[in-house]
């Protein structure tokens, strides 16, 4: 079963940075799995953040955190990032690391990751 593991969020002032990690282990987790971020704020439905393919060579960003966050993953620890700089209160919200055999696209459909992990939350004080 494989699992995903996130850490590193936390509370933070306006304009402050924050990087979140998300460790994947687990028989069936492949290199090859398109991995993201999902967000879902209190009374919000989820959305997308974010995403990249495997090799890195394709990334996708929700308009709200372009030119603000960046994803990032490292293939030899199985680990996924997302550096968050420049937050904003609207940012508040539970982030969920994803995972799915979607291999060389990304996707801002929750639909097409089969993997989620417990969710991290992420406090921006204004």
């Amino acid at each position: 079963q494989l699992q995903l593991v996130e850490s590193g969020g936390g509370l933070v002032q306006a304009g402050g940075s924050l990087r979140l990690s998300c460790a994947a282990s687990g028989r069936t987790f492949s290199v090859f799995y398109t991995m993201g971020w999902f967000r879902q704020a209190p009374g919000n439905e989820r959305e997308f953040v974010c995403a990249i393919t495997w090799n890195g060579g394709s990334t996708q960003y929700r308009d709200s955190v372009k030119g603000r966050f960046t994803i990032s993953r490292d293939n030899a620890k199985n680990t996924l990032y997302l550096q968050m700089n420049s937050l904003k209160p609207e940012d508040t919200a539970i982030y969920y690391c994803v995972a799915g055999p979607l291999t060389s696209v990304v996707s801002m459909s929750a639909d097409r990751y089969t993997y989620w992990g417990q969710g991290t939350q992420v406090t921006v004080s204004a």
